[in-house]
Order: C-alpha cells, then structure tokens, then sequence
C-alpha cells in the first residue's frame, strides 16, 4: 500500500475528494474479486501518463492468476491499448483470449474505467482463467453478473458510495458467507446456499427466492424494540449500510449493496454473515472486563479496610515509634489502594500515571509533614504505565517524597519537585527517568541511612521495576534521587 499512497498523494490530477474516493475502492474491491472470481489491478496514470500497477487483489473464491507481486511496475505493453481504449471511452473494453506474460495459461482481460465527475482517474483491469472447460454454475453466473454490475457502476461514478459502511467493527459480511440478490422492490432473486443457511440458522425454513426479504426478515423478529433504525433500508436494498438482526440466540450481520443504473435503482445485493460466535466472543470479553474491574474495585475497598485499621490501632500505640510504624504502613497500603482504584474505572490494564501521581505527590508531603509547609512541583510526563509498572513504582515515589520531606526538610520549610521524562533508549524500548528533589539539609555526610522505606525502595526498583536508583546532591542545596527504567510489562 506504500505505492498506492505516494503516488495517489503526489499525484496533482486529483480533484477534492477523489483520493479519498480511490482509497474507498481499494478499501472494498475484495467483494468484486471473490464476485468475479477473477484477480483485479488498479492501474494508474503517472506524471508521465505511463500507467503504474497501484493495486492488486486477488480473489478468495477460485485460484489466483498471478503469483509474483507487480504493484508499483509499469504496464505490460499487451495491457497498454486496452487500458487507454477504456480510459477514453469511459466504457467497460474486452479483450480476446489473451496469454499471460510470463505464461503459457489463458484468460481473459477486461478494463473498467474509474469515473468520477466525469474525469476518468484510473482504471482496473479483471483477469479472469479461462482453461477450465466446465459450464459455469448458476451461482458463478449471478456472481459476476453482480461483479459487472457493480463496475458499471464504477464507470458512472455511482459505486464505491461515500455512504457505505466504513466502521472497523468484526464481523463485516463477505461474499464467502452469503450473498442475496434483490430485484427494485425488495424480492429475493437469488440467495446462495450460504445465504440460506444463515437466514435458516435465524428460524427461516423456506426457500428464500421470490419473496420479500423485508417480509421475510419482520417475521423472524421477536423482540420489535430492539430493532435498528436502519433495518428496513438495508433489507430493501435501498441503502448502502450495514445492519445486524437477532433471533433464537444467532446474530446476522447485513450489508446491503444497492445496483444503481444511472439514478434509477434495479436491484441491490445483500451480504449476510452469522456473527453468533463473534458477538458471545465479544460479549465474553465485555464481562471479563468488568468482571476485572469489579476485582480491582474490591481489592480498593479492602486495602482501604486494612488502612483503617491500621490507622485505628495507631490511636491506641503509646510507643510513638510503633506509631509512626503504623501510620507508614498505612500510607503504604493507602497508595496501592489508589492504583487499583484507577484500575477499577477503566477497561484497560494499563494506569493513567500522570492522574494517580498528581493526587499522590502532594498527599504524600501532605502527610509526612503535617505542621511543616511544603511546596510541591511537577513537570514532564508519565504517560499510560502497565498496572504491574504503575503500583511499585507509586510505591517508590511516595517513599522518596516521604523521606525527602521527614529528613531533607526536617523542622523546616520547603519544596520538593517531582520530574519525569519518557524516551527511547538504546534498545529502541520506551524508558523512563523519574527524579524526586529537594532544597532540604542534604546527603548526611556522604551516606544514606538505611531505613525500612528505603529498603522497601530498593527492593521495589531493582526487583519489580528492573531499574536504577542513583542519590546526589542538587544544586543549590538540597538532595537529588534519579530512578531510571525500561518500560514494558513484567509480567
């Protein structure tokens, strides 16, 4: 696709909209190769009106006729005069029995120009194998009869429709799992053996040809309420969406094709796909989802138990050291609690790092110094951290703020910033620079007491979060600790 973008986006005859157009056809041309049973090339006119091969889709439904990949190569000169005959024309030009280059197997080629506005902006050639011998089925038959109808269409700039489903949710129907043909009001004509089944999966016991896809659908509907805006334009053919129906446990997802001659409407093809196990897949997933949320919203409340706890049997300490034991504890508990509490409100397990520590950095100098007037700054970003990331690494940061706040700004005034820088490393992995600073009394002496936090932050940066923890002097006075890290699950 690298091709057909550059030189659809370099290219300086296209009008307003037209690119978009072509990125349209390319985006849903699967349909007319799987209809066709034939390979489809995008052929498209260069700055030096050489024509480039800009596209290529092969079909699912019958055997490929070109191996080698030519998208980007300039047209063969067997290809050339049929190609421009259809691009002046702006008409649907045939080959004869035609030999393909680098082969020995014959098949024939037809050119169908890409008209929009009346300018034609480019043109697709069908190859279709022609050394079977064998009589073609009815459904062949009305496949490529739905595969010209809609190139015709292309010529008259009528088909791809800017209105025609665009949305990247699974389960999109394609020609493999069911196609129907309607005539202008909405009868079946034709419906392929895998259409049928669908319709029968859903509770339809009769053949589907000569009836009213719209009679036939209301009638398999339970439940009116739940019905889509859209079905009845759909089912009609007279619009170009995509729609689902439900019924006795099984979901069908419709798209509709309406066939347009000129600006009177003939017909219109409806793909249908049984979507049952796509749905109860997604469906799954919806409640694991808040089956998992609902865990971290449990666990939040629990550890938010265990804090108050812990805070009530403070109270009752007369030992201001197991007091102050307690209270840290607490704080420690407090602040895995807020990480699953975060969990707890999204589908992802991934945590919004700058959300949690904004409220964290400053509860943490908050609590460590509550008769002492603390300032505190962030800047830079942490972005989106795995859940397995964000809780250690809240951990670390409180104890720093704690530490920096208790024994860098002991009996005095203060700030404490907080910085952090996401970067590629050398590995081309996402990494993280974390800095806790101070304007406190220092380093003590060129060492660092050894404490319970500052053991638990140790253990936490080297063990859980697989980094580095390096303390040094700031400039101007005061303590600086740098935490750097890869970033990437560790689990």
């Amino acid at each position: 696709m690298a091709v057909f973008a550059d030189m659809i986006r370099d290219s300086s005859k296209l009008g307003p909209g037209d690119a978009e157009w072509l990125h349209l056809l390319v985006g849903d041309w699967q349909m007319i190769a799987d209809l066709s049973f034939a390979d489809l090339v995008l052929w498209f006119p260069s700055e030096n009106q050489e024509y480039v091969a800009l596209a290529h889709v092969r079909p699912s439904t019958s055997h490929t006729m070109f191996h080698a990949d030519f998208v980007g190569d300039p047209i063969q000169p067997e290809l050339d005069p049929l190609v421009r005959a259809a691009s002046a024309s702006q008409n649907i030009e045939r080959s004869h029995e035609t030999k393909i280059w680098n082969s020995d197997m014959a098949m024939r080629v037809e050119a169908i120009p890409m008209v929009r506005n009346g300018r034609t902006l480019a043109v697709i050639t069908t190859h279709m194998d022609l050394s079977s011998s064998r009589m073609p089925s009815r459904l062949e038959l009305t496949y490529r009869q739905c595969a010209y109808d809609l190139l015709k269409m292309g010529t008259l700039g009528l088909w791809p429709d800017f209105a025609s489903p665009t949305g990247s949710r699974r389960g999109a129907p394609r020609v493999g799992d069911g196609l129907l043909r309607l005539d202008v009001d909405g009868i079946v004509q034709y419906a392929s053996p895998n259409g049928v089944s669908a319709f029968r999966r859903l509770g339809d016991g009769e053949s589907l040809e000569g009836r009213s896809l719209a009679e036939v659908t209301t009638g398999l509907l339970k439940d009116r309420r739940m019905v889509d805006e859209s079905l009845p334009l759909v089912v009609t053919g007279r619009m170009p969406w995509r729609t689902e129906i439900e019924s006795r446990g099984v979901s069908l997802s419709l798209r509709a094709i309406p066939l347009r001659d000129g600006t009177e409407r003939f017909g219109a093809l409806v793909l249908c796909r049984d979507v049952s196990e796509l749905r109860r897949r997604e469906q799954e997933l919806v409640t694991k989802d808040a089956t998992i949320r609902e865990i971290h919203h449990r666990v939040k409340n629990n550890l938010q138990t265990v804090a108050a706890l812990l805070r009530m049997q403070s109270r009752r300490m007369h030992s201001e050291e197991g007091k102050q034991g307690l209270e840290q504890a607490m704080r420690r508990v407090a602040t895995i609690a807020l990480v699953h509490e975060t969990l707890s409100q999204g589908l992802a397990q991934n945590v919004d790092f700058d959300e949690l520590i904004d409220r964290q950095f400053r509860l943490s100098a908050e609590v460590a110094s509550p008769s002492q007037r603390v300032r505190t700054e962030r800047e830079g970003a942490f972005g989106e951290l795995p859940s397995d990331f964000a809780t250690p690494l809240a951990l670390v940061i409180n104890e720093l703020v704690t530490n920096a706040v208790e024994h860098g700004l002991q009996d005095r005034g203060g700030t404490v910033w907080l910085t952090a820088h996401r970067y590629k490393n050398d590995s081309d992995d996402d990494a993280l620079t974390v800095g806790i600073a101070d304007d406190g009394v220092g380093l003590p002496q060129g060492h660092i007491a050894e404490g319970l936090g500052l053991q638990i932050v140790r253990t936490l940066v080297t063990s859980e979060l697989g980094g580095t923890i390096e303390w040094s002097p700031r400039e101007g006075g005061g303590t600086v600790v740098t935490l750097q890290m890869a970033l990437f699950s560790r689990h």
